[in-house]
């Protein structure tokens, strides 16, 4: 990259998209989906490993330092919540590493020579006494860069002291295996960029594999990727408590509601317990008087019918007596009759002796008449 290039890149970065006015801004927002977001946070696995053994290539979506600063700017106000996606793409990207590391080191368990448990403990204190000593060589060369020369000296001692343990674990290696196993190279794959290191590599090339950029960009990766679950998880544990907040919230105000309801159904109560006393007794002394109604109407009803019974044997009665009179005076009427014909023949025989026989002829034909 040239100066101007350079220059140019500083000026985005500091200014954004409108350092050259309204007129020169570019038609794109951070937002876009053709922007990659972990670039905007700084960590971009294309990126972070640029020019290294591991370098992924060019990046699928657009890098911009303009955009990122207008990130940078519009964070501080809103969240963005870029970080998920970014999270997502590290882990699958960290997975796919320590997959390749434990592939590397089956590799390793099949080619190299099996050592015993007792050989193979030592070996491993020798590596991670070397790769101490290299982190903190290359920590102390940073610092130096930096400045601080104090803390570099510091570490610096450190490092004499690890490399003494070095010395004597490395001691206790050799005399533990034979002369030709100790000549060959013992490889071991490291945890967090899945480079291979040798047991007997010195200190200068430990150091310049540990501050170089392939194993500082892991390490970048891998904090950044750390740092983005724990406040993923944050996020998670205050939505919960939020969520157990509301509920909890909810219940309290349904609990005092239905309180608010029982309290008003009580008063209620107590208001209308008098007034449906007098429409209980109202409604008693109505049910009353229409039993009383319904009885009465009973009474006149069997009243009426046995009226109406009575009247009928009474018509029935007099038509009996009737008819008996009736005749009774037919048969006075006929003995009366009787009487007065049998009078008037006894009148009549005392009168005419001379009509005797005729008399007596009628009288003979008087009972055949009767």
């Amino acid at each position: 990259m040239s100066a101007h290039d350079q220059i140019r890149a500083m000026l985005d970065q500091l200014m954004g998209t409108a350092r050259n006015g309204e007129d020169d801004k570019i038609n794109l927002a951070f937002d876009d989906p053709r922007v990659c977001k972990p670039f905007l946070l700084g960590c971009c696995q294309y990126e972070v490993l640029a020019a290294t053994r591991m370098d992924l290539g060019e990046c699928p979506k657009l890098h911009n330092l303009a955009l990122k600063a207008d990130y940078e700017a519009a964070s501080k106000d809103k969240d963005y919540f870029y970080d998920l996606e970014a999270m997502e793409q590290l882990e699958g990207f960290v997975a796919d590493a320590d997959r390749k590391t434990e592939q590397a080191r089956k590799r390793l368990a099949e080619t190299q020579e099996e050592l015993s448990a007792e050989v193979a403990q030592k070996a491993d204190k020798v590596h991670e006494l070397a790769e101490r000593i290299g982190e903190t060589l290359a920590k102390a060369e940073s610092l130096g860069e930096e400045g601080l020369v104090d803390e570099s000296m510091k570490l610096m001692e450190e490092i004499d002291n690890l490399r003494k343990q070095k010395s004597e674990a490395e001691a206790e290696y050799r005399q533990s295996i034979p002369a030709a196993t100790y000549q060959q190279q013992k490889l071991r794959v490291c945890e967090v960029c899945c480079a291979y290191l040798g047991i007997h590599d010195n200190d200068r090339r430990l150091a310049d594999h540990f501050g170089g950029k392939l194993h500082l960009g892991f390490i970048k990766i891998r904090d950044t990727l750390k740092e983005f679950q724990a406040i993923s998880e944050e996020r998670r544990r205050k939505r919960r408590d939020d969520l157990r907040n509301r509920r909890a919230i909810e219940v309290e105000e349904r609990e005092r509601g239905r309180r608010r309801r029982s309290r008003s159904k009580s008063k209620d109560k107590d208001k209308d317990s008098k007034p449906k006393r007098r429409d209980s007794s109202r409604s008693r002394s109505k049910e009353r008087r229409e039993r009383r109604r319904t009885r009465s109407r009973d009474r006149r009803s069997r009243d009426r019918k046995q009226s109406r019974s009575e009247r009928k044997e009474k018509d029935r009665s007099r038509s009996r007596h009737k008819k008996r009179s009736r005749s009774k005076s037919k048969s006075r009427s006929k003995s009366r009759d009787r009487k007065s014909r049998h009078k008037r023949r006894s009148r009549s025989k005392s009168s005419s002796p001379r009509r005797q026989p005729r008399t007596a002829s009628m009288s003979e034909e008087e009972p055949g008449e009767i």
